[in-house]
């Protein structure tokens, strides 16, 4: 067996891509109010290509008006964003770089103040939430998922590599597959294959809409890590289904906005030890599935990555906050100075994102001055 190298070229359906670093779904804080395209955000794209990021993800993009989870976040649920998207993915391509678009819904957690009315859920139940919640119907559940092949139609449109499916951390796609959050007792509850339906029906409509060759990615979590959760079983299971319904790469994380023993973004990834801490979930989901796996959560070095990639964990190595400070990191590398990311995992980054400014890393504007 060929032995596989961070730096080496490979492709998923067909997208070709320069090595096996991953930009992360990042909330950035930089489209306008109603969800376009800003020169802030293009150029922020433009600078992860132009520093090597092998596939940039963007971040996580409402299909739906009702769908917003955070204040000025990007959007794709009309057709009047295409034009923006079209520019934006063009900077991106004139730098070199491979750009996918996450599709998402926050679902509970939508930004009530912007969306203007009752969030949907999966389930509607006593202690779920303090403020009145609408649980999908049937038909509800369907004018998603159109509302989801729509917005891979507009990405198609819009000239993005590929999309992304968001179903972790408990945004509406990962709330259908939680026993916890789905309660509910018609074919899109219960059994895991039931839980699942939702991703399968709208993998294979995007498919029917934008064709064979256009990747269509998910990022799922592993475990929700809380009572009641999503565990590593049911979620392999659920990823067989959606591969099966055409589904080209898993990108692995695990925790839910609420909390529980392991958040998504752990901070205080100070040494190697602390790095990829989904990596055991990884080694399951390699075990029963022969297809792409990134591998997100913690990655700061090469040598665990190097490690990782050897040992057939996982094939790609996903960052999000690295790359708010170092956006050239991934060059800088590619180089020679492979001395870990400078990344403190301090959270700090998305505090201007709350207010209007855009994430940027607050701790290296502070050691500049």
């Amino acid at each position: 067996m060929t032995k596989k190298h961070l730096f080496d070229a490979s492709t998923i359906n067909g997208m070709h891509l320069a090595n096996r670093f991953v930009r992360s779904a990042t909330w950035e804080g930089m489209a306008t109010q109603d969800g376009q395209v800003t020169p802030q955000l293009t150029d922020t794209m433009v600078a992860l290509a132009i520093g090597g990021v092998g596939l940039i993800i963007s971040g996580h993009t409402y299909v739906t008006r009702e769908g917003q989870a955070s204040p000025w976040q990007l959007g794709i649920y009309e057709d009047s964003q295409i034009d923006g998207l079209k520019s934006m993915t063009a900077a991106v391509h004139a730098a070199g770089g491979k750009i996918v678009v996450q599709l998402a819904h926050a679902g509970h957690f939508a930004l009530e103040k912007a969306i203007g009315t009752v969030p949907v859920v999966a389930s509607n139940f006593e202690g779920l939430a303090q403020a009145p919640r609408t649980e999908l119907s049937v038909v509800d559940i369907q004018d998603l998922e159109n509302s989801y092949t729509e917005a891979a139609q507009r990405a198609c449109d819009a000239g993005f590599d590929g999309i992304q499916l968001h179903s972790a951390h408990g945004y509406l796609f990962s709330q259908f597959l939680s026993p916890w959050f789905n309660r509910r007792t018609d074919e899109y509850g219960g059994t895991i294959d039931n839980r699942v339906r939702i991703h399968v029906e709208t993998i294979r409509a995007i498919r029917q809409a934008v064709g064979e060759d256009f990747p269509i990615l998910v990022k799922m979590n592993c475990e929700d890590y809380s009572e009641g959760g999503l565990t590593v079983a049911e979620s392999i299971l659920a990823a067989e289904k959606m591969v099966a319904a055409g589904l080209d790469a898993i990108e692995l994380s695990g925790g839910l906005l609420t909390g529980g023993k392991l958040s998504p973004s752990r901070p205080n990834i100070n040494k190697e030890e602390k790095e990829a801490y989904f990596k055991d979930a990884a080694q399951a989901f390699k075990k029963e599935l022969d297809m792409p796996l990134i591998l997100v959560g913690g990655i700061r070095s090469t040598g665990v990555a190097e490690q990782l990639l050897g040992a057939g964990v996982a094939d790609y190595f996903s960052m999000s906050r690295p790359l708010i400070r170092e956006p050239f990191l991934i060059k800088r590398w590619q180089r020679g100075d492979r001395s870990r990311a400078r990344c403190l995992s301090d959270n700090l980054c998305f505090r201007p994102g709350m207010s209007g400014k855009g994430i940027y890393c607050v701790t290296e504007e502070r050691e500049i001055k």
